[in-house]
């Protein structure tokens, strides 16, 4: 730990990074189709294309997924992946066309800059074009606008970004990668101490759990004007029922490391990719796996980012 997700073999990572703000978005490429699942527990989300993702609908495989900042705005962005990999030939093949299969979901980041610059589709294809097997994380692409702690006023919120994680057990590789746009503080789960989140006064870490608790109100916050969005990636085999079950299972390292976490406000969405190169796996032993690397890269996320003026980041407050 923490890792790349692309210690997954078969995937790349690109990010488009809007310098007129803080925004863009990230793209995961797997061209040669894999099976994805998903599962949304934020009562706010912002997505396409994953009611295809049921274990019940017809399409098996997708070929990307996308995260993105700029709201509902950044939707947009898949229409560029979707491009990218119609001009090469990648996509399911239905009679004379060749669809691509791009499932995306987005975060609320319009309050940090002018909110008319969104990542577009000239976005999405810009990070297919830059997607690696080393793209970097921190403040880039779906994690440039984000920030956490902002459920007791944006004015006390902390920078954020967007983390990874690895690991493997016996044979069996699984990365996380996570955009950290969240309401909540985010706590290492080791300790239970507060990395990043709401800020007192006197710009010391405060935890927002507790102030409600004592009975500080929460600010009414915009709805899904704070989501964590998530990518679980393993070389294991599964259907895209084992796929979705992984998703639901992986939300408990969103638990252990947001808090709160699952807000009204939030729109947290786990997907996740099985790559099949290593064979089958115990999903059993793949949950435990998935909740520990998730966590992990909450963690990195918020360790990565880098501040902005009024926004300090993690590694800023000394």
């Amino acid at each position: 730990m923490p890792g790349h997700l692309c210690d997954v073999a078969g995937l790349r990572l690109g990010h488009w990074t809007d310098t007129r703000r803080p925004t863009g978005c990230s793209v995961i490429l797997c061209p040669q189709g894999v099976t994805a699942g998903v599962d949304v527990r934020g009562a706010a989300p912002g997505t396409r294309e994953t009611d295809l993702l049921r274990p019940e609908n017809t399409v098996q495989q997708v070929h990307a997924l996308l995260l993105s900042g700029g709201s509902a705005f950044g939707l947009d962005a898949a229409s560029g992946v979707m491009r990218w990999l119609r001009e090469r030939g990648h996509g399911l093949r239905v009679g004379p066309a060749c669809v691509p299969i791009v499932p995306a979901a987005v975060l609320f980041d319009l309050w940090l800059g002018d909110p008319t610059f969104t990542p577009d589709a000239s976005a999405g294809h810009a990070a297919c074009e830059a997607a690696s097997t080393t793209a970097e994380r921190g403040s880039v692409g779906a994690g440039a606008g984000a920030t956490v702690g902002k459920l007791l006023g944006p004015q006390w919120a902390m920078k954020s970004g967007l983390g990874m994680a690895s690991l493997r057990v016996g044979g069996t590789a699984l990365s996380a990668l996570a955009a950290v746009n969240a309401v909540g503080d985010v706590l290492d789960p080791a300790t239970g101490s507060i990395v990043a989140g709401a800020r007192g006064a006197d710009g010391r870490l405060r935890n927002t759990a507790r102030a409600l608790l004592a009975g500080e109100a929460p600010i009414r916050p915009v709805a899904g004007g704070a989501t964590t969005l998530a990518v679980i990636a393993t070389d294991a085999h599964l259907d895209k029922a084992q796929a979705t079950k992984l998703a639901q299972m992986a939300h408990d390292g969103l638990a252990r490391s947001i808090h709160p976490v699952h807000q009204p406000s939030d729109g947290d969405i786990v997907f996740s990719l099985a790559t099949g190169g290593s064979g089958p796996a115990d999903l059993g032993l793949l949950g435990v796996m998935a909740v520990e690397a998730l966590a992990q890269a909450v963690l990195d996320a918020v360790r990565s980012a880098r501040g902005l003026p009024g926004l300090p980041a993690a590694g800023e407050l000394g």
